[in-house]
């Protein structure tokens, strides 16, 4: 009995791993977020930040960052085994706007966002902040 179960457990397990959705690779892919700054200057000075962003997970923080305009903050993930990798932002456009978003939602992202190269574009603009699966097409996810 105690050798069926040695032969049995290693096998069970197999053939549920082989039966997970995306079980090919989806905790091998390394995701890569982009967060760019395509706010107006308005009253900034070229050079000077405007835009202010800090990025976290619950187990990870990506830090604060001070971005000029056209400036681009990145960073990379894997999806972790239960599929609950999450990555949110705060962002707080000098002396105008802040708002939250999600950066990257393993259920919501482990599909939309492997047409690029597995990114996940996001443009900070006036009137929101922009996802794009394909760096083309822009949807304004978080109006401000």
């Amino acid at each position: 009995m105690g050798n069926l179960k040695s032969v049995a457990l290693p096998l069970l397990l197999a053939v549920f791993i082989m039966h997970l959705p995306f079980s090919e690779s989806i905790w091998f892919v390394n995701y890569h977020i982009h967060v760019t700054n395509d706010l107006p200057l308005l009253n900034s000075r070229p050079g000077k930040p405007n835009l202010f962003l800090h990025c976290k997970s619950k187990n990870k923080d990506i830090g604060d960052r001070a971005m000029v305009k056209g400036q681009d903050y990145t960073w990379d993930t894997k999806i972790n085994f239960l599929q609950t990798t999450l990555f949110f932002c705060n962002a707080r456009w000098e002396g105008r706007k802040r708002r939250s978003f999600d950066a990257f939602v393993a259920d919501r992202d482990d599909r939309r966002c492997v047409a690029y190269h597995q990114s996940c574009m996001w443009s900070v603009r006036e009137d929101g902040i922009y996802f794009s699966k394909d760096n083309a097409t822009w949807f304004n996810e978080y109006p401000w």
